[in-house]
């Protein structure tokens, strides 16, 4: 539902009223349940088929004079409460705190309109009436329901026309740092050192709640605004690179040698006997063409093996750079070898000679090299991910993965292929802070290394004989983010001309709009006035640059100063075109508008209804898309609980790359959804997921492998599709050793369904596990028995049952069928007398009865969002009629987004 200032009391005190008071549901939930037989998705069918939503109105929502209907309330409405409700909630006993006689039913100017919202939201849920109370009339419970939603509808619309909203916000940290490489053509994680954001009552880093600016942060936005410039923009010469050509026989060196060395003592240690020193050193050579376990340096010719170590003492295994680059050499005879499957990795040490800043390049010649039967089928290739890392003493040492992506190595040992990642340097945090302060060879040391690992699940080998590496690396100079801002121009001899050219570009795309005149004679006026301190005219034009990153023209989405609007005949107050390019692109790119937006808005074309769906259409594909699955999934379904997680703590242990693996799945299947315009009922269950190898094996899924996500078609099998049965959203509300029905319940109710319950009441008694009685009992009995306390009955009534058809997930999300050696009891009853069996049941529940709350709850996640605000009463009416078109057009996940941004809520300011 809707946020507002007592929601949760009304909710709290309202749960008690429909427990007490109203007699009956519109249809018993015994005749909704669906027929057995059915396949969840012939249920997604027949539960669209009785949607309200594709339904026609029963009332118009627009007028422009409305009237509270209070007549009926007082001729129809009245007599039927005063029947179900005023034995409980009368003046003569007020139950819950709450006297239904006294609500004001002027719903468009009274105060009491949050009421009558969770009035209509109990009903239309089917969480009332309690099982020992009498039926209402389902002609009567009709009458009502729709009498209270044409007069919401009526007095949400009204309020809307009548009442501001405020969207004023700063920019969040992602969004900035978005920004940032948009603007300057980088990259590079820009906004890392800026504080991370807190999360408003829905969950949404972008709420204008939320986002104000001290004192601190304006110091720390120039701040952030200079070193991104600086990163952008060249004053010195181009900077010389230095470079690695490392084979694995020097790689080798050190271990070779010890492996000698053995040799050599086992030799000088028998030679007085040489029959037995030819017989051990024989037997010692024997041991050298054994393959061992782990990483490992392999002569192809000889078959000698010898295991790769490494030490950080004393630099041995550092490698010298070179001045100028090598041609790479052919194929060597002496390769190192990376098994699979235990993330086995090859530690290639370059000493303190990296640069701070600038890309460096890693090439790397592979193979996948096949060990195992060829002729066997399930063989794949293996992938290769580069780490990068310190370790200056005991106490301290780094390792952090730089790829982005796991490389997959699918050349022959035959043929080997350049494999090759850019690194950012300056993103790498944190470095060896002893370079330059400490010697090599001395302790601490100030070397660092990069580090290949097989990243693989399968134990298909890597096969690796060259390394190159260069940094920094430029591939032309001046580099293309300096071109962007000092382009070409025939005002190039005329500094004060071309500067004045230059920050009006620059104004314009960082602004999100055209500057005005006298903002650019401003600017200019800044230039000129530091021209003389600074060496060239780039460095002055650096410094007024930054000042407009770190003016509030750039840092919050303002809105612009109309003397005369040109909707002024309208009640809605429109956004300008460049407003609506600005929350278009924070929208779906999480970033500003692009060069054809902004062009768009320059023109006044962008609010042409066929343009501005040509352009959704433009952005959604755009890979920038990725950014809005990202941020909107993380926040939507609170990911951070996931990322809070500690893999070594659950049981079992979750490895980094499950984890990860869980991290991405729902992300994914958003971003899958999104591409495809699948129907957002998918989201409860669909027949495909998102899973690369390793979740896969998680699920017992066979037949993928690969560390890339891809699409997979499921068995007709309810306990995986969907999100609800994603390993990561259920080991995020597990305790982390057992399911956790309360956390998965509330999670379901708030995320899902957008139904938050209501908060604890005071003085609510905890378990008490120092009881031997309570020690003794399964998770679900201490539920039963806490629930038992009067104090606590009114929530877990609401809650325990939706948490607990999720019984048969363990901590990490893996089916089970018995816990403790006893059967999963994953049946429970609904506030409305609904039988969930397990996550099937739930599925089809949600599936036949919630459809209409749920997608209603799809868009106004996705409005509050894409508004950077929270919703009220006044958007009550706005989410409905996007909502009944989403409905009317088949529930596409794009289509939804289609509707939100054609609909006068997003339009408007």
């Amino acid at each position: 539902m809707f946020a507002h200032p007592f929601r949760a009391n009304a909710r709290a005190l309202f749960a008690l009223l429909c427990w007490a008071c109203f007699s009956g549901i519109c249809l018993r939930a015994e005749e909704r349940s669906p027929a057995p037989s059915r396949s969840l998705e012939e249920i997604k069918q027949h539960g669209a088929s009785h949607s309200k939503y594709r339904e026609p109105s029963t009332r118009p929502t627009e007028t422009l004079a409305p009237q509270a209907d209070l007549q009926t309330f007082r001729d129809v409405i009245v007599p039927i409460l005063e029947e179900s409700c005023l034995d409980c909630h009368g003046p003569g006993n007020v139950e819950g705190n709450i006297q239904i006689d006294t609500l004001d039913p002027n719903l468009l100017e009274g105060d009491d309109v949050d009421w009558w919202v969770e009035v209509l939201a109990v009903l239309n849920n089917g969480e009332m009436p309690p099982p020992d109370e009498l039926e209402m009339d389902d002609e009567d419970r009709r009458t009502v329901v729709e009498w209270l939603s044409g007069e919401i509808q009526v007095a949400s619309t009204f309020r809307r026309a009548t009442s501001g909203h405020s969207s004023f916000r700063r920019l969040t940290r992602y969004e900035t740092n978005h920004a940032l490489q948009d603007l300057l053509g980088l990259p590079y994680e820009f906004a890392k050192d800026l504080p991370p954001e807190a999360h408003s009552d829905d969950g949404f880093q972008n709420s204008s709640e939320m986002l104000h600016m001290s004192v601190k942060h304006l110091e720390t936005y120039r701040e952030l605004a200079r070193q991104a410039l600086d990163r952008a923009i060249v004053l010195d010469e181009q900077p010389a690179p230095i470079h690695w050509s490392i084979s694995m026989e020097q790689n080798s060196q050190v271990d070779r040698h010890q492996q000698q060395s053995k040799l050599d003592q086992l030799a000088e240690k028998l030679k007085d006997d040489p029959e037995k020193q030819k017989q051990e050193v024989d037997a010692l050579r024997e041991t050298f063409q054994q393959v061992p376990r782990d990483t490992h340096y392999r002569n192809l010719t000889t078959g000698q093996k010898v295991a790769a170590t490494w030490a950080y003492n004393g630099a041995r295994y550092a490698m010298d750079s070179e001045d100028a680059p090598r041609v790479m050499p052919p194929t060597s005879d002496l390769v190192a070898v990376l098994p699979g499957g235990r993330n086995q990795k090859l530690i290639v040490e370059l000493g303190d000679q990296v640069p701070d800043q600038g890309v460096m390049r890693v090439r790397v010649r592979a193979s996948w090299l096949r060990e195992h039967d060829t002729s066997n089928d399930e063989l794949h290739p293996p992938s290769l991910q580069l780490d990068f890392g310190w370790r200056a003493s005991n106490e301290g040492r780094a390792d952090m993965r730089v790829s982005i992506a796991d490389q997959q190595v699918t050349a022959s040992p035959d043929e080997p292929q350049i494999y090759e990642w850019d690194v950012p340097l300056g993103d790498i945090y944190p470095r060896n802070s002893v370079r330059g302060a400490s010697k090599m060879g001395a302790m601490p040391s100030p070397s660092e290394y990069i580090r290949f690992v097989n990243s693989s699940v399968s134990k298909e080998a890597i096969q690796i004989d060259h390394v190159e590496v260069v940094a920094p690396v430029n591939d032309q100079w001046p580099p293309a983010s300096h071109q962007r801002i000092f382009f070409a121009s025939e005002q190039r001899d005329d500094e004060r001309q071309y500067a004045q050219e230059i920050l009006t570009s620059f104004m314009r795309r960082a602004w999100r709009r055209p500057p005005s005149e006298a903002e650019v004679q401003r600017k200019l006026e800044l230039f000129t006035a530091i021209r003389g301190q600074c060496e060239s005219m780039e460095e002055a034009t650096s410094e007024v640059l930054a000042s407009i990153l770190s003016s509030p023209n750039f840092l919050y989405v303002v809105r612009e100063t109309q003397t005369e609007s040109p909707n002024s005949d309208s009640a809605i107050d429109r956004l300008t075109p460049h407003e609506l390019a600005t929350r278009l692109a924070l929208f779906l790119w999480c970033s500003v508008p692009d060069d054809e937006l902004l062009e768009l808005a320059d023109n006044g074309r962008l609010t042409s209804a066929d343009e501005l769906k040509a352009q959704i259409d433009r952005m959604l594909a755009d890979p920038k898309a990725e950014r809005f699955s990202q941020q909107f999934v993380h926040q939507w379904l609170d990911l951070q609980l996931l990322d809070f997680l500690n893999g070594a703590e659950t049981k079992p242990k979750l490895s980094p790359s499950l984890k990860e693996a869980m991290q991405r799945e729902p992300i994914a299947f958003f971003h899958e959804m999104l591409q495809q315009d699948e129907s957002v009922l998918h989201f409860i269950h669909a027949d495909f997921a998102m899973v690369n190898e390793r979740l896969a094996q998680h699920y017992g899924i066979p037949h993928v492998h690969g560390n890339h996500f891809r699409r997979v078609a499921l068995p007709s099998d309810p306990r995986r599709g969907g999100l609800l049965t994603q390993a990561g959203l259920l080991a995020m509300n597990s305790d982390g050793t057992n399911s956790h029905p309360l956390k998965r319940g509330v999670w379901l109710l708030e995320s899902i369904l957008n139904d938050p319950p209501p908060p604890p009441p005071p003085a609510v008694p905890e378990i008490d596990l120092a009881d031997p009685e309570i020690a003794k009992m399964t998770l679900i009995e201490r539920m039963e028995d806490h629930r038992n306390h009067p104090a606590c009955m009114s929530c877990h009534s609401k809650i325990d049952p939706w948490g607990i058809a999720f019984e048969n997930y363990d901590a990490v999300g893996r089916w089970r069928n018995a816990i403790n050696g006893k059967p999963v009891d994953a049946t429970a009853t609904l506030f409305n007398q609904q039988e969930l069996s397990g996550v099937e049941g739930l599925k089809r529940y949600l599936l036949e009865d919630r459809q209409d709350q749920f997608v209603r709850a799809m868009v106004h996640k996705l409005a509050t969002f894409a508004l950077g605000r929270p919703l009220t009463f006044a958007d009550h009416s706005s989410v409905d009629q996007i909502t009944a078109k989403v409905r009317q057009q088949d529930d596409g996940l794009a289509t939804m987004i289609q509707q939100l941004v054609a609909s006068d809520l997003f339009q408007s300011k």
